[in-house]
C-alpha cells in the first residue's frame, strides 16, 4: 500500500535558513583565509603539528625581542662610546695645555679656567642618561653616579679637608690661604702622592660615585650575554677626576714656580695615563658594539628562517580560498532568493 510523504514550507525555509548560517561561518573562515594566506583556525587544521607551529612561533618572538633590545642597547652604548671619545679629546687637548703651561708665568692662573671647566665636563658626561637610565651608573641606574664637585659637596668638603689636615697629611691651612706660597716641592708631592691620590680610589670614592663597579649585563643572542654598560668607577675616570681637581682647587695660583711644577707633572701622569685607560675601554666598547651587531644580523636571519617554516605549516592557497569565497556567497544568495520565494507561497494563492 502506497503512503504520501508531506514536505511543508516550513521544513524547507527551515532547511535553508540553516545553510544560510553554515555557508556563512564558512564563508568567514574562507574570506579570512584568503585575506591572511593562513589558515583561519590553525590548530584545528594542523592538529598533531600545533605543537611543532607553537614552538616555531615562540622561538621566532624571542629572537625578534632580542633584536628590539638590541637596537636599545646598541643606542646606549653609542652614547656610552661618544662620551668616552669626548672625555678623551678633552683630556688630549688639557695634557697640551698643561706641558706648555708648567715653565710659564702665571700658568696656573692660565690652566685654571679650563681646569674647572674639564671637571665640570667631565661630571656631566659621566651622569648621562640614556631613556631615563643612567649610563655610568653600573646596576645603580635610577641615580646620578658622580656627586657635583660645589661648596658643600661631599667630595669638595673631603678635599679641603685633607688640605687643612695637620701635617704630614695636610698643610695646616686651606687652599686660599697666604701660606700657600710656602708649601715646598717635597711637601707637595707627599701629599698628591698620598692623602689626595687615595681620595680617587677605593672607598673613598664614594665621596664622588655612587655607581656599582659590576656593569649592566644583556643577552643579545641565545647564547651570548655581554657587558652592556661602563661604570664611573673605571679608573681612567677616576685619573681624570684627580688631574682637573688638583689643577683648579689646590691654590694653585699662590703656589711658588718649583711647587707648582710638581703638581704639573702629577696632572700630566695622571691625564696621560687617564688617556690609555680610556683608549682601551673604548675599545672594549667597540667589540660590544660590534658583537651586538653580528648577533642582531644572526637573529634576523634566524627569524627569517622560522617565519619560512611556520608559513609552510600555516600557509593556504589563496586562490583556491577566493574560489572557496565566490562559491559560498554564491551559496548564500541562492538560499536567500529560495527563502523569499518560499515565504511568497501561500494557499489563499490558490483557492
Amino acid at each position: 500500500m502506497m503512503s504520501a510523504n508531506y514536505i511543508s514550507t516550513l521544513m524547507l525555509s527551515s532547511s535553508l535558513r540553516y545553510s544560510i548560517t553554515n555557508n556563512q561561518s564558512a564563508l568567514s573562515k574562507a574570506s579570512k583565509e584568503a585575506t591572511t594566506g593562513r589558515f583561519a583556525d590553525v590548530g584545528l587544521e594542523l592538529g598533531t603539528l600545533t605543537g611543532s607551529d607553537a614552538g616555531l612561533r615562540a622561538d621566532m618572538n624571542f629572537a625578534d625581542q632580542l633584536v628590539d633590545t638590541n637596537e636599545l642597547v646598541a643606542g646606549r652604548l653609542d652614547v656610552t662610546q661618544n662620551r668616552i671619545t669626548q672625555l678623551t679629546t678633552t683630556a688630549q687637548d688639557f695634557l697640551k695645555s698643561l706641558i706648555a703651561s708648567r715653565n710659564v708665568n702665571n700658568g696656573a692662573r692660565i690652566i685654571l679656567p679650563s681646569a674647572s671647566a674639564n671637571l665640570q665636563d667631565l661630571i656631566g658626561a659621566l651622569n648621562q642618561s640614556y631613556n631615563g637610565s643612567y649610563l655610568f651608573g653600573g646596576l645603580n641606574t635610577q641615580n646620578a653616579p658622580i656627586t657635583n664637585y660645589v661648596s658643600g659637596s661631599a667630595n669638595k668638603n673631603q678635599v679641603d679637608a685633607d688640605f687643612l689636615a695637620a701635617p704630614p697629611a695636610g698643610f695646616g691651612f686651606s687652599q686660599s690661604s697666604p701660606s700657600v706660597s710656602g708649601i715646598t716641592p717635597a711637601q707637595m708631592q707627599t701629599f698628591l702622592n698620598t692623602t689626595f691620590d687615595a681620595e680617587f680610589t677605593g672607598t673613598n670614592w664614594t665621596n664622588w660615585s655612587s655607581a656599582t663597579n659590576q656593569p649592566l649585563q644583556s643577552r643579545i643572542s641565545t647564547t651570548e650575554i655581554v657587558d652592556s654598560s661602563v661604570s664611573a668607577n673605571q679608573p681612567g675616570f677616576q685619573k681624570l677626576a684627580e688631574a682637573y681637581t688638583m689643577m683648579s682647587d689646590l691654590g694653585n695660583t699662590n703656589l711658588s714656580q718649583a711647587t707648582f711644577q710638581v703638581v704639573v707633572d702629577k696632572a700630566i701622569s695622571l691625564v696621560g695615563g687617564a688617556i690609555d685607560d680610556l683608549a682601551v675601554l673604548g675599545g672594549t666598547v667597540g667589540s660590544v658594539q660590534q658583537r651586538i651587531t653580528a648577533a642582531t644580523d644572526k637573529l634576523k636571519i634566524q627569524h627569517d628562517i622560522l617565519n619560512t617554516q611556520i608559513v609552510k605549516l600555516e600557509q593556504v592557497d589563496p586562490t583556491e580560498a577566493s574560489v572557496r569565497v565566490n562559491a559560498l556567497q554564491t551559496q548564500i544568495q541562492t538560499a536567500l532568493a529560495l527563502t523569499s520565494q518560499l515565504q511568497k507561497i501561500s494557499l489563499i494563492n490558490y483557492l
